[in-house]
């Protein structure tokens, strides 16, 4: 009894842990080149942040099919501290991964990365919830 007790305990723990998590949640992209945009849901995945594309929009703001849903868009994400993450981000637009920084300020969270050599703004993403 007093194993299935520490047990809860700790698990009740570490979800107060995740849930203390700033970046976890979601998050509305700023438009790609295309002018696409969406919403990413950001989630713990292992000892990692991940996060998911839910809903896509196109240029006028409509919701728009895009074969992109499901994917990670965010992966391989640790915080650093001070509000910076480092990762991976998934560009629609491109097709490429890029190596990350991600950089969280309240409700908005600043996006770039590089590609071999190659970098590029990913805009200010504005947390919804």
């Amino acid at each position: 009894m007093k194993r299935l007790a520490w047990a809860a305990l700790a698990l009740v723990a570490l979800a107060g842990t995740a849930s203390a998590e700033p970046l976890i949640g979601t998050w509305r992209t700023a438009p790609d080149d295309n002018g696409n945009s969406g919403l990413v849901q950001v989630a713990p995945c292992g000892a990692q942040l991940c996060g998911q594309l839910v809903k896509a929009y196109g240029p006028g703001g409509a919701e728009i099919a895009s074969p992109n849903l499901g994917r990670n868009i965010i992966s391989e994400t640790v915080a650093r501290g001070g509000g910076e993450y480092r990762g991976k981000v998934f560009a629609p637009d491109t097709g490429k991964t890029y190596n990350s920084k991600l950089m969280l300020s309240g409700s908005r969270l600043s996006v770039s990365g590089c590609v071999l050599g190659f970098c590029r703004e990913g805009g200010v993403w504005q947390k919804l919830q």
